[in-house]
């Protein structure tokens, strides 16, 4: 029943989750989000009639969806998943009805980061370089980011990737790393050239696969919305209304890291990812990485994030262990000079 001459009814369908797991027991999801907003939600089998200002119907259509996302991801929708989208869109659409802030969460700024709902709760930025990176490529359409390994230069890149992609402000994801022998030969890994490459990008894979679900990662892979490739097979391609990241970067040659950079095409972002102390090019050629920071020191719409030991965000031991190599690299550079 519409109980102000203003309100408007409209239907959600519940898809891709079971009704049940969606709406909670007796309710109690749908009761959270009529207790923060100024709407009726009345369940019948797999749909939801929305009664409300028009606003605020919309407003909340997009909070179905976006719980929709994380159950079909999860295979489960709990409490807190209702609570923090409740809390981030009360923050973002500026709702005053009176009543508290969901209890147990983070303050409004720390759920203002959040990039990504994970598998196992949300991913936002963790140190001040990290929250950098995703600032400059809010700013940027290319973003270099130089640090130490340790720093989650990959997983926050692939975080914000996945997010460009469900939010359709691009259409595919393109994952790139350099196929650079590292103290070992390709030659005698066993299997064919696919099976050779593959332990170079797995560090791709692991992120993908905490960020979405099996069966739609693997959807989008057969489907090449998702590719991670080695950085040869982006040769001869542009890549339109993309989200291109290129790991380990400090292993691309200039030619391609030139290559890849003029890939790049219309509605197209990129993250260039590296670590300089860990190049594992053949003497006397020079990392594209390090040669790139004069090239385009300065020019606008690209931004350079650079990271250190406190940005690391593994073991503890970690950091120490990058300082203690970065100690005895400058007592080797003091005696060599």
């Amino acid at each position: 029943m519409i109980v102000d001459s203003k309100d408007i009814e409209r239907i959600f369908v519940v898809d891709k989750v079971d009704p049940i797991t969606f709406f909670g027991v007796s309710d109690e999801n749908l009761k959270l989000i009529e207790k923060y907003f100024p709407v009726r939600l009345i369940p019948r089998g797999n749909e939801v009639k929305i009664i409300g200002s028009p606003e605020m119907v919309s407003t909340v259509e997009n909070i179905l969806s976006e719980l929709i996302f994380i159950a079909h991801r999860n295979k489960s929708l709990q409490r807190k998943d209702v609570e923090t989208v409740v809390h981030i869109t009360r923050a973002n659409v500026g709702v005053h009805k009176e009543t508290p802030a969901p209890t147990g969460l983070h303050t409004r700024q720390e759920l203002d980061e959040v990039v990504l709902f994970t598998k196992s709760g949300f991913i936002k930025p963790r140190t001040a370089g990290q929250k950098r990176i995703v600032e400059e490529i809010k700013q940027n359409d290319i973003v270099f980011v130089i640090g130490p390994a340790g720093t989650g230069k990959t997983y926050l890149s692939v975080a914000l990737a996945v997010n460009a992609l469900k939010n359709k402000e691009v259409n595919k994801i393109v994952l790139a790393r350099p196929a650079v022998e590292a103290g070992e030969s390709l030659g005698f890994l066993p299997g064919d050239y696919r099976e050779k490459i593959d332990p170079y990008l797995r560090p791709l894979y692991d992120a993908l696969e905490e960020m979405l679900p099996r069966d739609l990662l693997k959807k989008y892979m057969e489907q090449n919305i998702i590719e991670v490739i080695p950085l040869a097979y982006m040769r001869g391609r542009t890549l339109n209304n993309a989200f291109v990241i290129l790991d380990e970067a400090q292993n691309s040659t200039s030619m391609q890291m030139k290559m890849c950079l003029t890939r790049l095409g219309v509605n197209s972002k990129a993250i260039i990812n590296g670590d300089i102390t860990q190049i594992d090019l053949p003497k006397n050629t020079v990392s594209g990485l390090v040669e790139i920071q004069d090239i385009l020191k300065g020019i606008e719409g690209i931004g350079f994030v650079y990271l250190d030991k406190s940005d690391v965000v593994r073991h503890r031991l970690v950091r120490d262990i990058i300082e203690a190599y970065g100690q005895r690299n400058g007592n080797e550079s003091k005696e060599e000079a």
